[in-house]
């Protein structure tokens, strides 16, 4: 297991050596705080005042060494610049060439300045956490909210990079402007799709990208997807490599989550109607569109446990319990019972893979195309989202066959049998299932044949295979000396179960799970009441009600686009959480019906505001959730997607158990009656966010 001090040591320059934070003598000094607290000989509150201390002491060093170099290196681009200059009113190509290679030496000491603020800041992170760690409280989060937002914070020029990467801006327009001296003199500024292909501006882009957040689009939905953890891994840590990689394996994966996601939705616009032409009341609705969630809160368990043997197994079970679920949907209108049809709703839910998916795209993509498959997933279920209301939109027709009725209500399932069939048949022609999976199982069952008489002996926890401890080991972060005292088992292994996974929360990640439980609830509210509300107040067809849920579902991919390459840019994550929900608590305000006449423009406006800042939410919800998350919840069966998962299901329960239970009021009080729920969840979420606002950082 490598030692970060040993890292840090080897790995930085001897001409900069006093200019790195004094790793290892910050964590004797830590020790010595421990000891001192054990023995009564001094407070917490003194640690902590003199550890703020020394670490503002080293924070500094850094920063003014920093500023340094990115003088030295804006002073060698001006001049470089003043040369250019003379060279646009000349044709020398040689001294174009000379000139060009000055500027690649200076990108060269930047790559060397990059990695110089990589190699400290990754110390900061680390003895912040050593100290959360050993003194057992949050550390870390009293020093960022000291620190972070102060008017001379030093925090900023290590983990933003605003100077740097502005040196790095001027460095790339000057290369591409003498790329193009024999032409246009196109600027990156005003074509940025325009890319530079130059080895040293490809080697600083790669450590810009290893230092900055999520200001990228698809790195931004891959952390929507809970996918991609903060710490991305270096490329040595990646075990898929392009040989045991399976596009099509991929593809089946994308295919299950866009049909899922179809799945859920194709009966919206039809779920009241298909409810009373059983007997049933309107607002029955909700139990039938919330069954499948009910369903979907145990089935993401045994789905992340089954994901940890085979993929392949796990996705031909989806298919077929959504198969059935699907014909038990369809036939519900023949049998006339509403038990058939809710049933139907269960099996699909047991059908749901989504856990599946993920972990797929986390665990079987090369790192270098993971990006664009957790940018895939994100966009499938968009996609699906859209899709099923659509589709429901043009099943308005009925004839029967063989006395089997095919409707409005019925044709959503009978499509999505037939889509369920399909996929199967291509599942199992073209799923590969990856090597590691294969290798894992086969020394498994090598080992259990050669030591079955000891395998009563065994604790579980110690039958795992092989390889599955040595891909963990190979997993695990650097590490530092003191760790040797710990047990590196109970640091480093995944929650074993939901209590123990809860146990690893911390308020800031309590509260990113509130906040996605509200929004869930409150989309949920908007789209399973939706049929009901518009047929109400407005008469609306379920055409209609199709086109306008389509519409809602058509605007979570551009919506996603702008906040991933634009909004992240310009504002923090935890400033674009607060505004997404207040313009939430706004948009549920102003769908009350307050008067006595409830107009299609304010039940249209206050739904777009409420869903499209839902959706903004949730993108930057879940990327600050992966940022915050303990690192023995990014593995495992019981790991962070799984919990996000479990938050929103349950939040889609709850809500359609909600409008079943408004309903007893009648339609008339239906839509103010739900409402109010997702007002107070809004203002707690809220409240919740201003209250662990400084920790999320």
């Amino acid at each position: 297991m490598v030692n970060f001090g040993k890292v840090l040591v080897s790995d930085q320059l001897e001409e900069w050596k006093e200019y790195y934070i004094n790793y290892k003598m910050m964590k004797k000094k830590l020790k010595h705080y421990v000891q001192q607290t054990q023995n009564g000989g001094r407070n917490h509150e003194q640690v902590l005042k003199e550890f703020s201390r020394m670490l503002d002491d080293q924070i500094e060093k850094v920063v003014l060494f920093l500023l340094k170099q990115q003088g030295h290196l804006a002073s060698r681009i001006e001049k470089l610049g003043e040369q250019r200059a003379v060279l646009t009113e000349q044709s020398d190509i040689s001294q174009v060439s000379q000139v060009r290679e000055a500027y690649r030496q200076v990108g060269l000491d930047l790559v060397k300045l990059l990695r110089f603020v990589d190699m400290n800041a990754t110390g900061i992170r680390k003895i912040l956490k050593k100290f959360d760690k050993r003194f057992g409280y949050r550390f870390t989060d009293y020093y960022v909210s000291t620190r972070a937002n102060h008017p001379y914070s030093q925090l900023q020029p290590i983990f933003k990079q605003v100077g740097i990467v502005a040196v790095a801006g001027a460095l790339t327009r000057n290369l591409a402007s003498l790329q193009n001296h024999q032409g246009s003199f196109t600027s990156i500024y005003d074509h940025p799709s325009i890319t530079l292909k130059d080895p040293v501006i490809e080697q600083i882009n790669h450590s810009v990208q290893k230092l900055t957040h999520s200001t990228t689009f698809l790195k931004f939905l891959g952390q929507h997807a809970l996918i991609v953890p903060e710490d991305v891994q270096t490329s040595s840590d990646d075990l898929v490599d392009d040989q045991s990689y399976h596009f099509m394996s991929l593809m089946l994966n994308l295919v299950n989550t866009f049909l899922y996601m179809v799945n859920t939705y194709i009966i919206v616009p039809t779920a009241d109607d298909y409810s009373v032409s059983l007997g049933a009341a309107a607002t029955v609705c909700g139990v039938i569109i919330g069954s499948m969630a009910v369903a979907q809160v145990f089935s993401s368990v045994y789905f992340s446990a089954w994901s940890n043997k085979s993929y392949f197994r796990p996705l031909v079970f989806s298919s077929i319990m959504l198969f059935s679920g699907n014909l038990l949907y369809a036939l519900a209108y023949d049998l006339n019972s509403i038990t058939v049809l809710i049933l139907g709703r269960l099996l699909c839910g047991l059908g749901s893979a989504r856990a599946v998916n993920r972990r797929y795209i986390s665990d079987c993509v090369p790192l270098k195309i993971r990006l664009k498959a957790s940018a895939g997933f994100v966009s499938a279920s968009a996609l699906g989202m859209a899709c099923g209301p659509a589709l429901a939109g043009l099943l308005q027709t009925e004839f029967k066959i063989y006395g089997v009725t095919f409707n409005q209500n019925t044709l959503p399932g009978w499509v999505m049998c037939l889509a369920w069939v399909v996929n199967l048949i291509w599942l199992w022609i073209s799923f590969k299932e990856p090597d590691h999976i294969a290798k894992e199982n086969a020394a498994n069952t090598q080992s259990s044949d050669s030591n079955h008489r000891r395998s009563d002996n065994l604790e579980d926890g110690l039958a795992q295979p092989l390889l599955t401890e040595e891909k963990e080991r190979q997993d695990e972060n650097v590490q530092d000396d003191d760790d040797k005292e710990e047990d590196r088992k109970e640091c480093h292994k995944p929650a074993t179960s939901l209590a123990a996974a809860y146990r690893l929360l911390t308020p800031s990640v309590k509260v990113q799970l509130l906040i996605y439980f509200m929004l869930k609830f409150t989309m949920e509210i908007l789209l399973s009441e939706s049929s009901v509300v518009t047929s109400f107040y407005f008469n609306w067809s379920t055409g209609s009600v199709a086109i306008f849920l389509a519409v809602l579902g058509l605007t979570v991919l551009p919506v996603n686009i702008i906040v991933g390459s634009y909004v992240t840019n310009l504002f923090e994550d935890r400033q674009i959480l607060v505004a997404s929900e207040i313009m939430v608590l706004i948009g549920i305000a102003a769908s009350f019906h307050f008067t006595s006449s409830y107009s299609i423009p304010q039940y249209v406006t206050s739904a777009i505001i409420t869903f499209v800042f839902a959706e903004v939410l949730e993108g930057v919800n879940l990327s600050l959730l992966s940022r915050v998350m303990s690192s023995r919840l990014s593995r495992g069966t019981y790991n962070g997607g799984l919990l996000s998962t479990e938050a929103g299901t349950l939040a889609r329960v709850a809500a359609d158990v909600t409008i079943t239970a408004a309903g007893y009021l009648g339609q008339s009080q239906l839509l103010n009656a739900t409402l109010v729920p997702s007002l107070v969840i809004c203002l707690a979420s809220i409240a919740a966010t201003f209250g662990t606002y400084n920790s999320l950082y």
